[in-house]
């Protein structure tokens, strides 16, 4: 029995709640489960909103162990989003990358083996590199072609080992995000791949494929990652009931995996269709030289649909229609 079955109202925290995926999270939270207490923080460096609804966003940044333990007091379940997030801004800032994706993320779960609190923490296709073996499941070997990935597997390591016979956690391994959503009236996007493409053909300029154009990657949409971690949440607080310590890895991605050309003419097309755009698609130098060149792209889902009773419900090629309109 969790603990909202018992009638005790959890409380659950969302670190990162002004971002790209912390805000809906946060609409989700309020959609699904009105009644559970909410603490929202992020620090602001990429936030996009200050409030979502009635939720408050508090300034904190995760960096000050004891502003953020003063924040999250009280927490059932700590979902950690707050990072320094994308190769490029990782590769530019590394100082800041470590401070935040390392010393910050041992913050939360310093937090959680003191608390006992529940834990759910995306770490990102990019701590594999290369995948050798198709489907990818998070049993495959790390390798890190970047910064960003080394961070995020530093990130990942540390919560194996604060978790281990202190409280329950959740890892995620999330593929390439796309897609965008509402909060209040305001849209909330990221310059992902397909965003990107959807963007320069509303402005009817030509989409750039980084050579050789045949690199596939796997793409799941905002809103199936969100309702991912608000079914963690959940899971979280049947297994906090329990007293279950320890972690468990979750594949998080679409079931559409495609190369990046594939994609773009997916957008060019969608552009034709609905706004009576010819748009051109033109191969450019690959200025990544750190960047898997795969031409599969195959994540194994199974074990979130499950144990999480998840699995994604948005495709790429409707959903870049509705942002094209």
């Amino acid at each position: 029995m969790s603990k909202s079955d018992t009638g005790t109202t959890p409380t659950v925290a969302v670190t990162g709640a002004a971002g790209y995926i912390g805000s809906r999270i946060i609409v989700e939270l309020r959609e699904t489960h009105p009644d559970w207490e909410l603490i929202a923080i992020d620090n602001m460096y990429r936030g996009q909103v200050d409030t979502i609804g009635a939720v408050e966003i508090e300034h904190v940044d995760i960096r000050n162990r004891g502003r953020l333990e003063e924040a999250l007091a009280g927490a059932d379940v700590v979902c950690h989003l707050a990072a320094i997030s994308g190769v490029d801004d990782c590769a530019e800032n590394p100082d800041l990358a470590y401070e935040v994706n390392v010393t910050g993320t041992n913050n939360v779960a310093w937090f959680c083996r003191k608390t006992g609190a529940g834990l759910v923490f995306p770490f990102s296709m990019a701590v594999l590199g290369d995948p050798e073996e198709f489907p990818i499941t998070a049993d495959q070997p790390r390798d890190p072609l970047n910064w960003y990935g080394r961070t995020k597997l530093l990130g990942e390591r540390s919560i194996e080992t604060f978790a281990d016979g202190a409280f329950p956690a959740h890892l995620f391994l999330i593929s390439n995000l796309y897609g965008e959503h509402a909060v209040s009236d305001m849209s909330i996007d990221k310059p992902t791949v397909i965003n990107f493409f959807v963007n320069r053909a509303l402005a009817g300029e030509t989409l750039t494929v980084y050579e050789p154009g045949t690199q596939a990657r796997n793409f799941v949409h905002v809103k199936d990652v969100a309702r991912a971690h608000v079914q963690s949440m959940e899971r979280l607080l049947h297994q906090l009931e329990h007293s279950e310590t320890g972690t468990e890895t979750y594949e998080i991605a679409g079931q559409e995996d495609m190369s990046v050309m594939e994609v773009a003419e997916i957008v060019r097309e969608a552009a034709k269709l609905e706004l009576a755009k010819e748009i051109d698609v033109q191969l450019v130098e690959n200025p990544r030289s750190s960047e898997t060149t795969v031409d599969q792209f195959e994540v194994d889902i199974s074990k979130a649909i499950q144990k999480l009773n998840w699995k994604p419900s948005e495709g790429v090629s409707s959903s870049v229609r509705e942002l094209i309109r």
